[in-house]
């Protein structure tokens, strides 16, 4: 919608584009993908029956172990299992939820499309905020305070206040907090009164997966990759996870003639590349690539370039993902208001977590929410101190933030 609506440049990412390899060049393990699906299906109803039945929920790879995937001891079988899961989720299934792993799967591309495009424009998403943002301010619109930060949010009963590091301040009768998992954890951001012990339980229960994307430009007359190919997925034979998954963006409808591929890695690996100096980052790319390809058809790259989000201070990591064993109740707890003070964003979506709808939707659930406070003095969000171990069915539910049925969230098509 907001891509059609300004015009964002894009193209489908064809996950069926793809070649695999090891560390003795290209070899043909694609078949294990279809066994990924197989177990995933099984995967799939387990995560249903958790839902509907009020089971104890359990780690994917509890989960996964319990469908017949077992990968541990295939190097080939740990690419394929990161391609379909990492990949998307940002970690590992022994740090997701096996429920809302399906559930978040679901809710998408269940209800949308099962397609991805990956957005080449130069604005990237920014375009979204920019054209939202023109429709109710100015370019000198004094409430919109850019390069500001955040020190201390005091609230009471009669309204809130912000102080910023520049020493200025803003008062008003509510705010809406949209940091991220990864901002409120770090402390960077103190509250007086400090949050109730319920909310810090939701905050600190949730995890911030830390997605990095590693772009290499080569002469665009010394590509050595087939660009009719989108993906490279790799298995190194030692570590799951290095360097597993190249992207061209030299092929048609993307850039080409641009000699650019880029490698994707997440959780632990991002933290090891973001700890390191460019130099090394790069070497190592190298390496797996001329291990992919042959040492002597992989030149040295004329542009190397890599984010360290989980070290920005304004997001601290890239997206939000929902940890083993935790209820809905406790996710509510993170999206709840304390007094007059609200949240929102990408983590307090139950459904879209980890995905920018999931931030627009919460965001206009808040804006919802409150001028219904401004006009009518409704109630807040509810919360749930102390918590329960599982959630019932019919506690999902829009209360707490589910807006789909609840079996359409895990069944899916399946059964529906």
């Amino acid at each position: 919608m907001q891509a059609k609506k300004y015009n964002l440049t894009n193209t489908y990412s064809d996950y069926d584009s793809i070649a695999t390899f090891n560390e003795t060049g290209a070899v043909n393990f694609t078949y294990l993908l279809d066994d990924y699906e197989d177990a995933y299906s099984t995967f799939e109803q387990d995560a249903g029956d958790i839902l509907v039945q009020n089971l104890q929920d359990r780690s994917a790879r509890s989960g996964f172990r319990l469908a017949g995937w077992k990968p541990e001891k295939d190097a080939a079988a740990q690419a394929v299992e990161w391609w379909s899961f990492d990949f998307e989720y940002a970690v590992p299934p022994e740090q997701s939820s096996h429920e809302f792993a399906v559930v978040n799967n679901n809710s998408t591309f269940y209800q949308w499309s099962n397609e991805n495009n990956f957005v080449l424009d130069e604005r990237g998403f920014n375009a979204f905020i920019k054209g939202e943002a023109a429709t109710f301010l100015n370019d000198q619109d004094p409430r919109l305070l850019l390069n500001t930060v955040v020190a201390n949010i005091s609230y009471d009963s009669s309204g809130v206040k912000i102080d910023n590091h520049d020493g200025s301040c803003v008062q008003a009768d509510y705010a809406i907090c949209t940091f991220s998992v990864g901002v409120l954890q770090s402390d960077a951001i103190t509250f007086e009164p400090e949050l109730p012990e319920w909310k810090q339980e939701g905050i600190e229960t949730f995890t911030m997966g830390t997605y990095t994307k590693i772009f290499l430009q080569f002469p665009p007359d010394q590509v050595f990759w087939n660009t009719s190919e989108q993906f490279f997925l790799y298995a190194d034979p030692r570590r799951r996870g290095y360097y597993p998954i190249f992207q061209s963006l030299d092929g048609e409808g993307f850039l080409p003639g641009s000699g650019i591929i880029f490698v994707t890695v997440v959780e632990a690996q991002s933290y090891i590349v973001e700890a390191q100096d460019d130099q090394i980052t790069k070497d190592q790319v190298l390496n797996v690539l001329r291990d992919m390809f042959g040492a002597e058809n992989v030149p040295q790259p004329i542009a190397f370039t890599y984010p360290r989000w989980s070290l920005e201070p304004w997001a601290y990591g890239s997206y939000s993902n929902w940890p083993p064993g935790t209820t809905l109740e406790m996710h509510q707890n993170l999206r709840a208001n304390v007094g007059r003070v609200f949240f929102a964003g990408e983590a307090t979506s139950a459904q879209y977590f980890g995905f920018l709808h999931g931030a627009w939707y919460e965001g206009q659930s808040v804006g919802r929410k409150l001028a219904g406070l401004i006009k009518a003095n409704q109630s807040g969000e509810v919360h749930y101190d102390p918590l329960h171990g599982t959630t019932f069915e019919e506690e999902y539910n829009a209360t707490n933030g589910f807006i789909l049925e609840s079996t359409f969230s895990t069944y899916g098509l399946n059964k529906k």
